[in-house]
């Protein structure tokens, strides 16, 4: 998608999930700009959404994140996001909300 990236990670009980984000946002910003695939300096935007899910639930996840362009021709990413962040119950500041890309 032209404005988010889905990613589904195993991660070890031992890791950190900021820690993961800064390196998996940190060296794709430095490879994105080190290989110009864009006309200005990339850059993502602060902060990140992380939700777990059960092993059970993987097939369907998987499945999602292939049909994502399908998907979010129907609904925007700042809905679903909304949305999930609703359904997780997880209170959120709208000043933090990830804003529509310029």
């Amino acid at each position: 998608m032209p404005d988010h990236v889905h990613m589904l990670i195993g991660l070890n009980p031992a890791q950190s999930i900021s820690d993961l984000m800064r390196l998996v946002k940190g060296d794709s910003s430095e490879w994105i700009n080190k290989e110009r695939l864009t006309s200005f300096k990339f850059q993502w935007q602060e902060g990140y959404g992380a939700f777990s899910y059960s092993k059970s639930q993987i097939d369907n996840v998987v499945k999602y994140i292939i049909n994502q362009q399908e998907h979010h021709k129907k609904v925007t990413f700042l809905e679903e996001y909304i949305k999930l962040l609703d359904n997780f119950g997880v209170s959120y500041d709208e000043r933090y909300i990830f804003k529509e890309p310029i």
